[in-house]
């Protein structure tokens, strides 16, 4: 598995075991910790990790309103745990993640990757769809508005 996998399933982990018990219970940088240390021995890179989990952290409420968005058929609290934390990390590195680092179709990949490995048997697709959603928007507003040049 590669470093940059292994992160994201180690985020996703820890997204999912503090959502799990209502983001309040335990305190996510000990959940953080404890994966790095069991799940993540070896982990060459942990700033990238720990960058990616404190960027989905900083951004929740907005990538909530964003799944909502993508999935308007499915309010926030019936989309499964699973598929719920995996659109949290692929919309933040989609949206707001290093695009040199992170290329926008690799996000949308690797969370499709995390859906299948984590998620049930609509989950892949589900992920996909509302990361395909996003990212047509994000092209047509691109589109319409083209960055400043340098």
């Amino acid at each position: 598995m590669g470093s940059r996998h292994l992160s994201r399933s180690i985020v996703f982990q820890t997204l999912f075991e503090w959502d799990f018990h209502n983001q309040a219970e335990k305190n996510i940088k000990e959940i953080f910790k404890r994966n790095v240390d069991t799940i993540g021995r070896g982990l060459e890179d942990i700033d990238y990790p720990h960058r990616l989990l404190e960027g989905v952290i900083e951004h929740l409420e907005e990538l909530n309103r964003l799944i909502t968005h993508g999935a308007p058929e499915w309010p926030l609290e019936q989309v499964s745990i699973v598929d719920r934390n995996v659109l949290r990390i692929g919309i933040y590195e989609l949206l707001f993640g290093d695009k040199k680092e992170v290329p926008p179709k690799v996000a949308i990949n690797e969370a499709v990757e995390l859906a299948k490995n984590f998620g049930g048997d609509s989950s892949r697709r589900f992920v996909n769809g509302v990361l395909g959603t996003i990212f047509r928007q994000m092209e047509d507003v691109l589109k319409e508005n083209p960055p400043a040049a340098d």
